[in-house]
């Protein structure tokens, strides 16, 4: 699709014309111009000319280019560029062409990427902790799909250990009327499962899939450990391992690691390191060009032993992606919140989500770097005004949805027919950043950029409505589109973080 980025395209067409790599830039003042580049500045110490005089070359040049109305030089010799409203007219309608895939298809070369974005063991209801797990696990993995990639999700449980059977026993005591051990599982979902039959770990995992179903998680593939655990001596078989100290070790040192690792204790039993090696190569022999764990903050030392494994496995190691995320602290009125009774020191999403909602619950765990931690203050998170964010970007498409029912039988155009107003120039210049946002989300896997763009997106289009009237006014046909463009940038964003984009509030 033609000029399907074009601020990209128009990044390119200075760069052909400069013969030199070029970047663009949104002045912080639209006084400035619409696009600044500092491409002379970094002419002129290989071209050994003053900056401002190669600037000046430039911009003769530059205003040529089809789409630029004017350029001036400022400063020690910087370029700010001014495109005409005919380019933002052109711009506006690569948006509407792609719709809901603008911004799509960037991955190149595409991989089949599995993403393991929960491991919380069956024994109990999934906590809000590790449903930031979850929520940036499966957000990550959007973009990863939004960019062309193919991804599988699973989710990786232990279904036997001493934790396994310490929550099965803390069960059955219950049934039989008794305490469960000091050292077992209390709470008020224990004594639940203790009312029906069975094993109780495939209901807990029931209970568990269905609310992170409801957190609008699904996962494609469900492994467990005891499967994995099976194939620990092919995976040893597989690497390289030496015996010392009547323990088996895995040379990992070789492979950038900073030390060995005991894949096998000196009484025989096989270490956590070892299904690791087992859950590695059985996940690369499902054909997986690269591999995500997602785990929690007191992980980190596993990056370097994972990346070490894939390497021993004879798999790149940048084929193995290890994202850690940190905590989540919980407040209202400035102390930690509590959400029930029944689960203690815990929080379980079940709870969280009965306050606050999915839309918020989404938009709040994932509205920080996975690397930073996290404060929810529950109060305002509940809160349907404009004072919350989640709501503010969802009115913003709500409002639209509303404008374009009363527009049935108007059809938009998204050339301009008179000069555009400062608003609306700005409103078409948030909406073409969309492409290198996603682009750049994607890469450094963070999705809590598209909610921080997906805010100045709501305040540009707030800011643009409350000055101009859409239906009825000169420039009814453009603003129409201008609207059904914002709209379909605001469900790209929402849809990547998973959250709802309502057409009503």
């Amino acid at each position: 699709m033609k000029d399907i980025d074009p601020i990209r395209s128009l990044t390119a067409a200075v760069a052909d014309l400069a013969e030199a790599a070029s970047e663009l830039e949104r002045p912080a003042d639209a006084s400035h111009g619409d696009y600044a580049t500092t491409i002379a500045l970094r002419l002129a110490g290989q071209r050994r000319r003053p900056p401002r005089e190669v600037a000046g070359e430039l911009a003769e040049r530059l205003v040529e280019l089809d789409g630029i109305a004017g350029v001036d030089v400022a400063g020690p010799g910087f370029l700010n560029l001014t495109v005409d409203d005919a380019w933002l007219g052109r711009g506006l309608a690569s948006v509407l062409a792609g719709g809901r895939r603008f911004g799509s298809g960037t991955a190149g070369p595409r991989e089949q990427i599995q993403v393991e974005c929960v491991s919380a063991n069956p024994t109990g209801p999934i906590t809000v902790a590790a449903a930031r797990n979850g929520a940036y696990g499966d957000a990550v993995a959007r973009l990863l799909e939004f960019a062309g990639h193919g991804v599988q999700r699973e989710y990786y449980y232990n279904d036997a250990g001493t934790q396994m059977e310490r929550f099965r026993e803390s069960v059955e005591a219950i049934r039989r009327g008794e305490d469960p051990p000091e050292d077992g599982y209390q709470g008020d979902y224990v004594a639940e499962l203790a009312r029906g039959e069975g094993d109780p770990v495939p209901r807990m995992l029931e209970q568990i899939e269905a609310s992170l179903e409801r957190f609008r998680i699904h996962f494609d593939t469900f492994e467990r450990q005891s499967v994995v655990e099976a194939e620990i001596p092919d995976a040893l078989a597989a690497i390289d391992t030496y015996e010392a100290e009547g323990a088996v070790w895995a040379r990992t040192s070789a492979h950038g690691d900073d030390r060995d690792r005991v894949v096998i204790r000196s009484d025989g039993t096989p270490t956590y390191f070892a299904a690791d090696a087992a859950y590695m190569r059985r996940k690369f022999a499902k054909g997986f060009d690269r591999l995500m764990y997602v785990l929690g903050a007191d992980h980190h030392g596993y990056v370097a032993r994972l990346r070490a494994l894939a390497e021993m496995l004879g798999h790149p190691r940048e084929a193995v992606e290890v994202l850690i995320y940190q905590l989540v602290h919980l407040t209202r009125g400035g102390e930690a919140a509590k959400m029930s009774k029944r689960s203690g020191e815990v929080v379980f999403l079940d709870d969280f989500v009965d306050e606050i909602g999915t839309d918020a619950a989404r938009w709040y765990l994932l509205s920080r770097g996975h690397d930073q931690t996290i404060e929810i203050d529950v109060d305002l998170a509940a809160e349907r005004s404009q004072k919350n964010p989640v709501y503010y970007v969802q009115y913003a498409h709500a409002r639209i949805a509303g404008i374009m029912r009363n527009a049935e039988g108007i059809e938009p155009d998204s050339q301009p027919t008179i000069p555009l107003a400062t608003e609306e120039r700005e409103l078409v210049k948030r909406l073409l950043e969309l492409p290198e946002v996603v682009r750049e989300a994607t890469a450094r896997r963070a999705p809590h950029a598209i909610s921080a763009y997906a805010i100045r997106v709501a305040d540009d289009f707030h800011r643009f409505y409350h000055h101009h009237r859409v239906l009825g006014s000169d420039a009814e046909a453009f603003r129409l589109a201008l609207c059904a463009a914002t709209q379909a940038v605001v469900a790209v964003c929402l849809e990547l973080i998973g959250v709802d984009a309502p057409e009503r509030m």
